[in-house]
């Protein structure tokens, strides 16, 4: 005999298969996987990126209606990164179309959520699970090491693999720069990472850079201590303290030598020309640009061991005048404590 609770979750499974006929395939192949209801509209037209941290309230339920999971129910929404996998591949879909404000229904089949494995004991193997969703709030991702959110990154395409510049490599890059919505700059250019500044860009973008993968395509928000700072870019017609947006394109790069590929010889020599470069601009206010060549020194020298007596005697020099200088660039960004920290190593 059918009980009462037996029907009520045929029903519901019923209604479930209805509201598939009639909702949005969200899947990149069409499979069905993935599919959408909006049940309120979000307030604008602007949907979040990979790598945004995005703030949701969701209610997920089984086919039969039975709640397994709800942020409402704790009264504390939900936050991750998008396109991260950090959550299930039903949810990097499905949130990735919403826009602020809005509320849908997400009907995830088996493949785009626990799969076989389910999530015992609450979500069975092979189960197709119901997400009301309301997408809160979304924000760009906070390259800066302080979190100060002097670089906030937006990707617009993934790059490949997994590698991304590090200091020093040699970068290929399509880049528009604007402040206030004014185009200011629009290339295709190479340069050195942490000498961005020789082609006109902005240490933030340098910094950025260390963290995109080849053929990443993405947005920048630069405050002014990471773009051009108090100084501004006149020829650019950039003023004083702007704040910057860029769009990026890391076409390719190749990578710098890693300090472990270099003999000491090597290192040496190329400590003197980072000091001489760091120097140059320390000389013409760039104090962030000047810090990243007198930290090349310490970095390649300071675990630099079995050395002859001239060859130490040369890398204390070199070691001790990149400590001291790295102090002066501290002074000169009013950064006391760290200047400190410098003078005492």
């Amino acid at each position: 005999m059918t009980t009462g609770q037996e029907l009520k979750e045929t029903e519901q499974e019923g209604q479930a298969t209805e509201l598939e006929r009639v909702a949005e395939d969200l899947t990149p192949n069409q499979d069905r996987g993935v599919l959408k209801i909006i049940k309120k509209p979000g307030i604008d037209n602007e949907i979040p990126m990979i790598g945004d941290k995005v703030f949701v309230h969701y209610t997920g339920t089984l086919l039969n209606g039975k709640i397994f999971d709800s942020s409402r129910e704790r009264k504390e929404q939900f936050v991750f990164d998008l396109g991260k996998g950090q959550v299930l591949k039903a949810w990097d879909i499905g949130v990735a179309s919403m826009k602020k404000g809005e509320i849908c229904q997400l009907i995830c089949k088996p493949n785009y959520a626990y799969g076989a494995a389910g999530s015992p004991p609450k979500v069975p193997a092979n189960a197709t699970l119901l997400f009301e969703v309301e997408l809160i709030d979304f924000k760009g991702e906070d390259l800066t090491e302080c979190e100060d959110g002097g670089i906030i990154r937006r990707i617009k395409k993934k790059g490949q693999g997994y590698s991304t510049p590090n200091e020093g490599a040699t970068v290929e890059v399509y880049l528009e720069g604007r402040t206030n919505a004014v185009l200011f700059d629009q290339r295709d250019v190479t340069f050195v990472v942490g000498e961005g500044e020789d082609q006109d860009i902005p240490i933030g973008v340098d910094k950025a850079l260390e963290k995109m993968r080849r053929g990443e395509h993405c947005i920048l928000h630069l405050m002014p201590e990471y773009g051009f700072g108090d100084l501004g870019k006149p020829h650019l017609n950039v003023p004083p303290n702007a704040e910057l947006d860029y769009e990026i394109l890391l076409k390719n790069f190749e990578k710098a030598k890693e300090s472990w590929e270099m003999n000491t010889q090597e290192k040496l020599e190329r400590a003197v020309l980072v000091k001489e470069k760091g120097t140059l601009y320390f000389k013409a206010g760039k104090y962030k640009q000047a810090q990243i060549q007198y930290r090349k020194i310490v970095a390649w020298l300071e675990q630099e061991y079995c050395l002859t007596q001239d060859e130490s005697r040369r890398a204390k020099a070199l070691i001790l005048a990149a400590h001291l200088n790295v102090a002066m660039c501290h002074l000169k960004l009013n950064k006391y404590l760290k200047a400190v920290e410098s003078c005492d190593r």
